[in-house]
């Protein structure tokens, strides 16, 4: 009897393996599990732009436009328009996308022999898990405009100044807060960690800066986000003075809206801003000079990210086979160990219209761990 086999590396492996990552690696990316949306010429409402124009058609780079708002006045009456009517003035941004690989050495078959466990599985699974830390890593860094010098845990060293050709860009000067009564990172002082006075402060800044900054629309209502480091987060949470974290704790999440993902896990509502911590967020480290402004920093801190939508862009691009992620497998040493990889072409960057951040605010404020 004639028997169906489908063996490792097979196309239909292939197939289901590299749907498998497509799917995983967006799961285990706090970034585009949360805050990314798909491209819509109205304009998207999430902080992470999606666009998929590179996944079926050939290039390495893609060109988006942000169209200002209009400022004539108008005419009155029968006043005649013609003539006087506004042009469209657009600010276009590009991205670049790459290729970025990497893969397991699951051992030969003497280690297989000795386990239960699917190695060639296991690989997959962390891989995913790989792929989703490195879409963070990209967000942090280039919505912060630096990698930071203090987490040492990255896969990318703190020498990374980007990939793909995309260089991070530090904040300009109508986009960047810093705590306290600080003006510049050689001004910021230890007792210039995040309160809500902060906070209410960025509110401003974003519904007044040109262009303003838009808040995502979740149920009808409008919020910005605020990602702060959990030094950030023990701060607020251990300030007793009337009117802090108690203020936060009379805004929970009480509500269906409290389904959208950008809700999941914030640690609350405060003057509409959803409040969320990651361990991730950008850590500067006293007297290393960390770009700004050819300045160094007092102290320690965090760089947090206040944002609303349009905030970053992320495209991906097609290997020529529909798919977004490789899978490759190889057998070595004469057939007793298997290499399995995997890549994904993409590029990741901060939305910047003429020299300008567009949807993201940096908040620069002491911290240091509360344990040491």
């Amino acid at each position: 009897m004639a028997r169906t086999v489908i063996a490792t590396g097979a196309d239909q492996t292939v197939k289901r393996y590299s749907a498998f990552l497509a799917l995983e690696a967006v799961a285990q990316s706090y970034w585009l599990s949360k805050f990314m949306g798909k491209y819509r010429v109205d304009g998207p409402n999430k902080p992470i732009t999606l666009i998929t124009d590179l996944e079926r058609d050939a290039g390495d780079s893609i060109t988006y436009d942000l169209f200002m708002a209009l400022l004539g006045e108008g005419i009155e009456g029968d006043n005649t328009l013609k003539g006087n009517e506004e042009k469209l003035v657009p600010y276009t941004d590009t991205l670049l996308i790459d290729q970025k690989r990497h893969g397991v050495d699951t051992g030969g078959k003497m280690t297989k022999k000795r386990t239960v466990h699917d190695l060639r599985a296991i690989a997959r699974n962390r891989l995913a898990k790989w792929f989703g830390e490195e879409y963070d890593e990209n967000f942090f860094a280039y919505l912060s405009g630096m990698r930071g010098s203090l987490d040492t845990t990255w896969h990318n060293p703190i020498t990374w100044t980007g990939r793909a050709g995309n260089a991070f860009s530090q904040p300009d000067t109508d986009h960047i807060i810093y705590g306290g009564d600080a003006t510049t990172p050689a001004s910021l002082a230890a007792e210039d960690i995040m309160t809500l006075a902060i906070i209410d402060k960025a509110v401003a800044h974003a519904e007044t800066t040109d262009p303003m900054i838009q808040p995502v629309v979740i149920d009808g209502e409008e919020h910005f986000v605020l990602l702060m480091h959990p030094f950030d987060a023990y701060n607020l949470r251990t300030n007793t003075s009337t009117g802090q974290w108690m203020d936060i704790q009379k805004a929970l999440i009480s509500k269906d809206g409290a389904k959208n993902a950008i809700f999941s896990g914030a640690l609350g509502i405060y003057n509409n801003v959803i409040l969320h911590k990651h361990r991730r967020v950008v850590r500067f480290d006293a007297d290393v000079d960390t770009g700004v402004a050819a300045s160094t920093y007092a102290v320690d801190g965090s760089r947090c990210l206040f944002f609303g939508a349009q905030a970053g862009v992320i495209a991906f691009g097609s290997p020529g086979d529909g798919l977004r992620y490789t899978w490759h497998e190889e057998l070595e040493d004469r057939g007793n160990v298997l290499i399995v990889d995997s890549g994904a072409i993409f590029g990741i960057k901060k939305c910047t219209f003429n020299s300008k951040d567009f949807g993201v605010i940096a908040i620069d404020v002491a911290s240091t761990d509360p344990v040491t």
